[in-house]
């Protein structure tokens, strides 16, 4: 059980978990902090489409539906990234984002500016 504990604090899911229990309403702010970078999400882009500008499902990011909703709307709300994201909405599984229904997402190759 040690071992677990120690991978636990090397990866702050100690800290996370101690943290939720203790403060619920900090809990909402370090949720947010686990997030993917914008960074993150362009790669993982990047792996998906064959090319910048391709939309590629929401559901081949591979994150759970509520996680899926928060990082694009919190990208979706942001003026200087949003310009960069296309949403559209076809085949296949439904996210919300910033409440509107979508399923796939393009991303313009000059968001590579804000990296």
């Amino acid at each position: 059980m040690a071992a677990d504990i120690s991978t636990w604090r090397k990866t702050g899911h100690f800290y996370f978990a101690l943290t939720c229990a203790r403060f619920p309403r900090r809990a909402a702010y370090d949720t947010l902090a686990v997030m993917l970078t914008l960074r993150e999400v362009v790669d993982r882009y990047a792996l998906l489409a064959k090319s910048f500008g391709e939309p590629v499902a929401l559901s081949a990011f591979q994150l759970s539906a509520e996680e899926t909703s928060r990082v694009f709307t919190a990208l979706d709300e942001d003026y200087h990234i949003s310009r960069f994201l296309h949403f559209s909405r076809g085949a296949g599984q439904s996210y919300s984002v910033d409440g509107e229904a979508t399923t796939h997402v393009a991303i313009d190759s000059g968001i590579s500016a804000l990296l």
